[in-house]
Parts: structure tokens; C-alpha cells; sequence
């Protein structure tokens, strides 16, 4: 009886010493290294041409042309570069479209919240896309033809979800991007895209500040002005203590 008194104390003992300082028994997971962030690959470009005189609208442009024009070029870029990883980027592997602490829903036609998979979401995206930019209503391509009344708040949402898909890439398959050497292939079309959208603010810059720490990076050498990148790096600190959802 002794014996077993003894082996319960200890025992109790043994079980107070493991799970002190640690919330019912466990470690809390250390966050992941982003390894995008690092210098020896941030660095890395297919070109060091100044992106901010790129993106600015010329002279002789009318603007929705010029939008129009860089939209379909980035949504073909961005759909391409996408591609190159699709292959890991699977329902197993990626069971929902996240992005470091944020998870992305799609919402259909009907304004339906639909909870999917990362390839699932980023299908959803590019079968919308394809289907605007190919809208002969929305992107007029003939001599005379008037652009809608909506469409720059359509450019703007076609915007919003590529720089989902490019995040993406970012936090969930830069390491299969870096095996096939096309870091900094993305690394000049997330430049050139980020200088894009702030030259025309067509993207809410809360939207974007999941990933001010790499915008920073990339876009402090490119040029870029500082338009909504000051709130969303004082916010981003405390964006990564909790899970969210859109």
C-alpha cells in the first residue's frame, strides 16, 4: 500500500514538472520561419528596371485602357507563374486557401460563402477572371466601343484575387518555387503587381497586409511610395495572433 502511495506522489510530481508553464500539456507551436524573407532570396530579379515608371499611366492613355491592358497582363502572368506549382498545390496539401493566419473564402454569384480548397479557390478565381477579361461588355477590345460604368470596380476585384493567389505562392509553396529556380521570377511580378495596385489604389491596403513585410522588402528598392503601406505595418504585428477569415 505504501509502494503505491508512493507511485501515485511521484507520478503527480512527474505530471505538475511536465506541464508547468505549458497550457493543458502543450507546447505552443513556434511560428514558421518565412523563408521568402530572407535576404539571399529577395534579392533575387529577372530585371532591375524601375517598376514605378512602368506602372504610371502614360500621356496619351485613356486610363481604363491602361488599366485593362496591365489587368490582362497580370491576370495571364500571375495564372502562369500559379502553374508552375500547381501540381503540390493540392486538396491534401492545401485544404483551404489560406495565407499565413488568414483563411480566404470564395462567395458565388449569389453572394454564397464557400468554404473550399486552395486549387478549388484559385480555379474559381481564374474561370472568373478569364470570363471578364474575354467579356467583350466588360473589356472592350474594338475602335469605339465604351468601357461599363463598373469598370473599374471590377478591375478592382479581379485584383484583389490574384494578389490572393500570389500570396499563396508565397506562403504556402515558395520553397517548391525555389526548387525550380523561378524565385525571382515571382519576386519581379510581385513588384511590378504591388507598384501597380498602389499607383491606382485598386487594392484596399488591409487587404494586402498579410504580406507588408515582403512588400517592404521588395518595393523599398523599387521605388515604391509609402501610400497605405503605413497603417498595415503597424498592424500587421498584431494581424498574426489569431486565425481570420474573408
Amino acid at each position: 500500500m505504501d509502494f503505491f502511495k508512493k507511485f501515485v506522489l511521484h507520478r503527480s510530481i512527474f505530471m505538475c514538472r511536465k506541464s508547468k508553464g505549458k497550457p493543458n500539456g502543450k507546447k505552443p507551436a513556434p511560428e514558421e520561419k518565412k523563408l521568402y524573407l530572407e535576404p539571399e532570396y529577395t534579392k533575387s530579379r529577372i530585371t532591375d528596371f524601375e517598376f514605378k515608371e512602368l506602372v504610371m499611366l502614360p500621356r496619351e492613355i485613356d486610363l481604363n485602357e491602361w488599366l485593362a491592358s496591365n489587368t490582362t497582363t497580370f491576370f495571364h502572368h500571375i495564372n502562369l507563374q500559379y502553374s508552375t506549382i500547381s501540381e503540390f498545390c493540392t486538396g491534401e496539401s492545401c485544404q483551404t486557401m489560406a495565407v499565413c493566419n488568414t483563411q480566404y473564402y470564395w462567395y458565388d454569384e449569389r453572394g454564397k460563402k464557400i468554404k473550399c480548397t486552395a486549387p478549388q479557390y484559385v480555379d474559381f478565381v481564374m474561370s472568373s477572371v478569364q470570363k471578364l477579361v474575354t467579356d467583350e461588355d466588360v473589356f472592350p477590345t474594338k475602335y469605339g466601343k465604351e468601357f461599363p460604368n463598373s469598370f473599374e470596380s471590377l478591375v478592382k476585384k479581379i485584383c484583389k484575387y490574384l494578389f490572393h493567389v500570389l500570396a499563396h505562392i508565397y506562403s504556402s509553396h515558395f520553397k517548391e518555387t525555389l526548387a525550380l529556380e523561378l524565385h525571382g521570377h515571382l519576386n519581379t511580378l510581385y513588384t511590378h503587381f504591388i507598384l501597380f495596385i498602389r499607383e491606382f489604389n485598386l487594392v484596399d491596403p488591409k487587404e494586402t497586409t498579410i504580406m507588408d513585410d515582403l512588400t517592404e522588402v521588395l518595393c523599398s528598392s523599387s521605388g515604391s511610395s509609402s501610400n497605405g503601406s503605413g497603417n498595415g505595418s503597424s498592424n500587421s504585428a498584431g494581424a498574426q495572433n489569431h486565425v481570420k477569415e474573408r
